[in-house]
């Protein structure tokens, strides 16, 4: 094995070191680099492949319930943010700040943009003016600078980027249905696409987005036992639209105000996809969302490029008209073992080997990136069979993901079994809490867990039981974890 084959292979087990096994699939797998400026990253063409593949597909959800893209400043006064007290209490210690353009101080400071619910506030309030106008169904794909302390690529960086939906409605009731839709098919969008099983439910008060009414999130568990929330939909009530006087005439010709709500998913959605699936070889990434679904390795013995590679381009060229995205490893300078290790890397979920014997006997072999097994298919039915064999992986990876948020997801009655299974076990823990803040804070403050959601479906538990800290009452259900 040559010192070229080594390093590609070459990766800290997971078992040993999640962090840095992470980081070095983000770097082997040419998902991103690190800049001179601290906290930011460049997605490099392959990372951002995956992006443009979950922007797509998120983009057709998202038009498919009515929305429409639009795209507002990056940059907002900051007299805009104080005009909703809890959103800047909240924002502050975040965001970056403009005071000079070119040699000019500035008169009043711009932020780059930590979110857009206040330049979008400022603009709603200039666009509406009646029940006609409603309801607004707007969302943009931006960047997003927030000045995080501690980062890393992709889960949190002082830059990312991300999609916000900014809706406003003639009733607190359209709001709500809004906001639990989006939570919906940002469900439907991780478990379809991303293979990723996740918990829908709200937040706390003390967990919620700062200004908003209340906040739904949806909850992946990735396979360290830490949850990683994939997205966040806010019904922001009309605190907005009284700070921003964006006011409609109603069908009684009344002055009221519109019913907000806004919701987002990010490129953290690309570290989900390294943390939920990846093994000790690299990525194993879905094939709704790989930028290559298949890659053809010519065997390069012998006269290959004359016996061997006219077959695989010819395999190439019809399962690109099969709509299988497709590509053909013709390099000459790296042996067949190295270019497995790279690819393996790069999670590519379909191998297609052509080796001399395989072209006698008119086949190929196809090896699973999910499982690492073999076999054999003829030449002649592989636009058949390579995407059957592509949904067979997608729906593998989702089992296996569902099974292991099934197997590490444990119930706790009392306080001490629940810092046992916190500490020894991970995962989510489910338990019954009283709803007081002060419980909230002393399980953050001795386990550093918190609430991740609270199921919709079973939430109210009054009576039921005692809460796992205080031992009161217990009024509900809820989903605790340590977190990214």
């Amino acid at each position: 094995m040559s010192k070229d084959e080594r390093q590609v292979k070459k990766i800290t087990p997971k078992t040993e070191d999640f962090s840095r096994w992470y980081v070095e699939i983000v770097q082997k797998a040419e998902l991103a680099d690190y800049t001179p400026m601290k906290g930011m990253m460049v997605i490099r063409p392959y990372g951002y492949a995956i992006w443009e593949n979950i922007q797509r597909l998120m983009d057709q959800r998202i038009k498919a319930t009515g929305h429409v893209n639009a795209y507002f400043p990056l940059f907002i006064p900051e007299s805009f943010l104080k005009k909703e007290a809890e959103h800047v209490a909240g924002f502050t210690p975040e965001v970056a700040w403009v005071t000079m353009g070119g040699k000019e101080e500035l008169e009043e400071r711009l932020a780059v943009r930590p979110t857009s619910e206040a330049i979008i506030g400022y603009m709603y309030s200039k666009w509406i003016k009646s029940w006609r106008d409603l309801p607004i169904l707007y969302n943009q794909w931006a960047n997003i600078v927030r000045w995080e302390k501690v980062t890393r690529p992709f889960l949190r960086t002082t830059e990312f980027l991300w999609q916000e939906g900014h809706t406003c409605h003639e009733t607190a009731e359209e709001a709500e249905a809004e906001t639990l839709k989006v939570l919906g098919f940002y469900k439907e969008f991780c478990e379809t696409e991303l293979a990723i099983p996740v918990l829908a439910g709200r937040k706390t008060l003390r967990e919620k987005f700062a200004g908003a009414q209340m906040t739904y999130a949806i909850e992946a568990l990735m396979s360290d036992g830490k949850a990683l929330q994939m997205g966040t939909s806010h019904n922001l009530g009309q605190h907005f639209s009284k700070a921003f006087d964006i006011k409609f005439e109603d069908r009684s010709q009344t002055l009221q105000y519109v019913w907000q709500t806004s919701w987002g998913t990010t490129t953290r959605m690309i570290g989900a996809l390294i943390m939920a699936h990846g093994d000790d070889s690299g990525l194993r990434l879905p094939p709704r969302v790989a930028p290559i679904q298949a890659v053809i390795v010519p065997i390069s013995m012998g006269n290959w490029k004359e016996s061997i590679l006219p077959k695989a381009r010819a395999v190439e060229d019809n399962l690109k008209k099969a709509g299988v995205r497709v590509s053909l490893d013709a390099r000459e300078e790296f042996t067949p073992g190295w270019k497995f290790s790279e690819h393996e890397m790069r999670g590519i979920p379909l191998r297609i080997e052509i080796g001399p014997r395989d072209v006698a006997a008119g086949q190929a072999v196809l090896v699973r990136r999910d499982r690492k097994t073999k076999e054999t298919a003829p030449l002649d039915v592989l636009t058949v069979k390579v995407p059957a064999l592509l949904d067979e992986i997608q729906a593998s990876l989702f089992q296996e993901a569902t099974k292991f948020l099934a197997d590490n997801t444990r119930a706790a009655g009392t306080y001490e079994e629940f810092k046992d299974i916190l500490e020894n076990k991970k995962g989510f823990v489910t338990s019954l809490w009283c709803g007081s803040e002060s419980c909230e804070d002393k399980i953050k403050n001795e386990t550093m867990a918190t609430i991740r959601i609270i199921p919709l479906e079973n939430e109210e538990r009054s009576g039921r039981g005692a809460c796992v800290c205080c031992g009161q009452e217990a009024k509900i259900l809820a989903y605790f974890a340590r977190a990214y």
